[in-house]
């Protein structure tokens, strides 16, 4: 993903970093995120348990994780007296940038989130939380001209049928002219361009001002001075990973030509992470005749 700074005055709500760090506020951040998803799904949302950030590291190293850019816990009753069950979980993307296939993308990332919903031997599946995937976008989605795109699980042959697994995508296009109504209007139209001429109503003027203080706090600021910092390593690691990805896939492609691959060849390619080793892989790959010479081959690495 390409990245171009703007002054931290000039940054908006759908803006990465600025909300990360209005959700991230000690004095505000969980009013914050009550009032953009109160708004956005136009109901009334309890107490919350904010993160920011939050990574969800992969199984093994060869597997992907992800990175939430803010999960809300809403939290019902205390369970057996220890803590307060989470009854929903809010993952809330800002995206800016096309050129990701965001129904495959939300469908790893519920996977991921849903991992954790259950303790090792529960057996009872209703305790499993709600899931409500907010993408907050700066273009059209589905080329409808919506300003919400509700997405959820049914059954194709019978459309009526009450299938409620507790999951839902929301998908909200700043620029729509269809659906939602005034008060989702003007939220999404001050998220994405996040100035006082935007402010018309309760709800914008409440979050404009959750912005302008967030902009002049010194801790802020020097955070901000170190994104970019966080942002080139992120994208080398994206980069990196993606020539690894490229170096197995190629390997794999040319010893399909031998037949079918053994799954420990295949394991073997996937947890490697070093390029040195995979390009030596590369050129063995183009060199031998048989998958089980390719694999002789990889034993002295």
């Amino acid at each position: 993903m390409d990245y171009t700074k703007k002054k931290l005055e000039d940054m908006d709500v759908m803006d990465d970093f600025l909300m990360g760090q209005l959700a991230a506020d000690e004095s505000f951040g969980t009013d914050f995120c009550r009032l953009v998803i109160s708004t956005l799904l136009q109901r009334k949302i309890g107490k919350l348990r904010v993160s920011t950030q939050k990574v969800l590291a992969a199984l093994t190293p060869s597997q992907r994780g992800i990175r939430m850019d803010v999960e809300v816990e809403e939290l019902g009753e205390f369970e057996g007296g220890e803590k307060p069950a989470v009854m929903n979980i809010y993952d809330m993307e800002p995206h800016l940038y096309k050129g990701m296939d965001i129904p495959r993308h939300n469908r790893f990332y519920q996977a991921k989130i849903d991992s954790r919903g259950l303790r090792s031997g529960e057996k009872d599946f209703s305790k499993l939380p709600n899931l409500y995937v907010l993408m907050i976008l700066s273009f059209d989605p589905f080329g409808k001209d919506r300003m919400v795109y509700t997405i959820r699980n049914q059954c194709e042959e019978e459309p009526e049928l009450e299938y409620e697994d507790g999951l839902r995508f929301y998908y909200f296009y700043a620029g729509g002219t269809y659906g939602g109504n005034e008060a989702i209007r003007a939220m999404l139209t001050y998220m994405q361009d996040s100035r006082a001429k935007n402010v018309t109503d309760q709800a914008t003027a409440e979050l404009h001002s959750y912005v302008s203080r967030v902009k002049l706090l010194p801790e802020v600021r020097d955070a901000y001075m170190k994104w970019d910092e966080y942002i080139y390593y992120m994208q080398k690691e994206e980069r990196e990973k993606a020539a690894i990805d490229t170096m197995v896939q190629d390997i794999l492609d040319i010893l399909e030509e031998y037949g079918d691959i053994p799954e420990h060849v295949k394991s073997r390619l996937g947890e490697t992470d070093d390029k040195e080793i995979l390009k030596k892989w590369l050129k063995l790959s183009a060199k031998v005749n048989s998958i089980e010479e390719f694999e002789a081959g990889m034993q002295p690495v």
